[in-house]
Order: C-alpha cells, then sequence, then structure tokens
C-alpha cells in the first residue's frame, strides 16, 4: 500500500508538469495503475478482520470514506482551478500522508506463522480468471456494480462541461464547491442509515436494488429540465443512491468472494468494477456527448443503473 501510494504521488507529480497529451495520457496511466495497487490490499482489510454480522456498518463506514474522499477532494480541488499542478503536489502529498498514517497506526496480524506456498507464474495467473459458472454470485456482483458506477461516472465525470455547455452556469468554479457539499450531504445520510439498517434486517440486495433505482431515476431531473436547480437536485438525490450503494454493496460483495485464501486478489478483480468505469466512462461518454449532445449522457445512465439494479437479484448466497 505504500509503496503504491508513493507511486501514484511521483505520478501525479508528473502529471503536475506535463505539457503535452502524451505526458498527460502517460502519467495518468501510471497515477491509475499505482493508486489502484495501493487500493486492491486496502480493500481486502474487511473479509480479513470483520465479522459478517457487522460488514453493513464497517461497509458503511468505509464508503464514509470514500465518497468524502472523491468529493472532499472535488471541493478542494476547485480551489486549485487556476492553479492545476500545486493541486496535483498537495493530493500527491495527502495521499502518501493519509496512507502511510494507515498503515502505522493498524498494523496486520503477523502471518510468519502461515506456511508460504510455492509460487508458480501458472497459478498465480490462473487466480485472476473467476468463473461465472463455478461463482455465479461473484459475477452478479462485478457485473452490478460495473454498470451501475459506468452510468454513475458516464454523467457525473462530465460534470464540469455539462455545467458550462450543457446548463449555461459561467463560472462552475464558484458552484462546483456546493454541489459536492450538497453530495456529499445525501451519501452521508444514507450511508449511515442503510449500512447498520443492513446489518440489523440481515438483507443486503434489496438495498443495493433500491440505491442503484434511486441513482439512475436522480438523473432524469436534469434530463428533462435543464437548468442548474435540476443538477442540484440530482446531485442530492444520486446521493442518497450512491451513498446506500457504498454503504451495502461492499458488504455483499465481501460475502459471495469466491475464495478465503485470495480475499485481496478478488476483491482488486471486483475494484475493476469501480475502477474501469471512471477510467473509460470519459471516452465512451464523449462519443455519446459528439453524437447526441450531452442530453444523450443521461438515458444511458438511466438504463445502465436500472441493469445494475437488476443484476443483483440472481445472486443466492446473500438475502
Amino acid at each position: 500500500m505504500v509503496l503504491g501510494v508513493l507511486a501514484g504521488g511521483l505520478s501525479l507529480v508528473g502529471l503536475a508538469f506535463a505539457n503535452s497529451i502524451v505526458g498527460v495520457a502517460i502519467a495518468w496511466v501510471l497515477v491509475q495503475v499505482c493508486y489502484n495497487f495501493a487500493q486492491g490490499p486496502l480493500s481486502a482489510i474487511m473479509p480479513d478482520r470483520v465479522p459478517l454480522s457487522r460488514r453493513g456498518t464497517f461497509a458503511a463506514l468505509s464508503g464514509i470514506g470514500l465518497m468524502v474522499g472523491a468529493l472532499g477532494g472535488q471541493i478542494i480541488g476547485s480551489l486549485f482551478f487556476n492553479s492545476l499542478a500545486v493541486g496535483y503536489l498537495f493530493f500527491a502529498a495527502f495521499s502518501l500522508v493519509a496512507l502511510t498514517l494507515f498503515v502505522v497506526f493498524n498494523p496486520d496480524y503477523s502471518s510468519k506463522e502461515m506456511p508460504a506456498e510455492p509460487f508458480r507464474m501458472g497459478d498465480f495467473l490462473r487466480t485472476f480468471w473467476v468463473s461465472p459458472r463455478r461463482h455465479p454470485d461473484f459475477f452478479w456482483a462485478f457485473t452490478g456494480r460495473l454498470l451501475l458506477y459506468t452510468g454513475y461516472f458516464a454523467v457525473t465525470g462530465f460534470q464540469l462541461f455539462i455545467l458550462t455547455d450543457y446548463l449555461g452556469v459561467s463560472e462552475p468554479q464558484t458552484v462546483i464547491p456546493l454541489l459536492g457539499i450538497i453530495s456529499l450531504a445525501g451519501i452521508l445520510l444514507a450511508t449511515v442509515v442503510s449500512g447498520p439498517l443492513s446489518d440489523k434486517l440481515g438483507r443486503r440486495k434489496i438495498f443495493v436494488f433500491i440505491s442503484s433505482i434511486v441513482t439512475g431515476a436522480a438523473l432524469v431531473f436534469p434530463w428533462v429540465s435543464p437548468t442548474l436547480g435540476s443538477w442540484m437536485i440530482m446531485t442530492l438525490v444520486a446521493g442518497l443512491g450512491f451513498g446506500m450503494f457504498q454503504a451495502v454493496d461492499t458488504a455483499l460483495v465481501s460475502e459471495v468472494l469466491p475464495s478465503a485464501k485470495s480475499f485481496a486478489k478478488d476483491l482488486g478483480v471486483v475494484n475493476i468494477a469501480a475502477t474501469l468505469p471512471q477510467t473509460l466512462a470519459p471516452g465512451v461518454a464523449g462519443a455519446i456527448v459528439l453524437t447526441f449532445g450531452y442530453a444523450g449522457l443521461f438515458p444511458v445512465g438511466i438504463v445502465l443503473s436500472i441493469l445494475g439494479a437488476f443484476a443483483v437479484w440472481p445472486i443466492k448466497a446473500v438475502r
């Protein structure tokens, strides 16, 4: 985790000083690779240390951290609107300090007494293929997350341009912090309630289903009424839906992992469903915008979110 966040920080430094499209592309790929190098083992902490009956609450807390980071970063990032290089350097240093403190103050259990299995490259590579036929619950959990994240980030990833070119906001940097606070309020409210409630009821799927439907429904507002007010309503409602999803879906996924011997790897595979949409959505969404305009993003996001909701119903191992 420390090596990943250190390399990610150095990649951000490279991004800060890149002065060509090729340089930006290379630095951004390295940022994605390195920070996900840290994210993989970080996500394995819950199944390693948290009992099943408390995973909804723990997932809620980790979801709060994730979304506070994403939206807080958005709010802080807007302060560097005219000083992008300084912003990259700030986030590089902040992430390094935060994750290093986590590692220092949350030591893992010793693995000295665990038998070390011989390393074989073929066995290692084969672990990254999880058969949908043998592990259908894992497949459906992965698919549901992939669909919702793609639908959500295809729209929100273009927020700056939607504000300026679709909604006519002349100074978006003055609005983005407010939108971040609105979204954060919805996320915190939904997360704090839904995570512990999911533990109490012993149910996961209904929460994930509702959260995906709510997130998709939120995108209707700016689609039918392209105003800043509608975007604010969407931001709040989508925050409620996405907050509920973050709080419960992580717990659901932790209960359908194929093998207790490979928590970190399996959760790393699941994380692809969260990171891939954020990486590919701008390209796919850009093609949609060029063809149909910004209004074309919303029906795509709605359909993908709804499909993500129904993807959880075939899961049998979790109620």
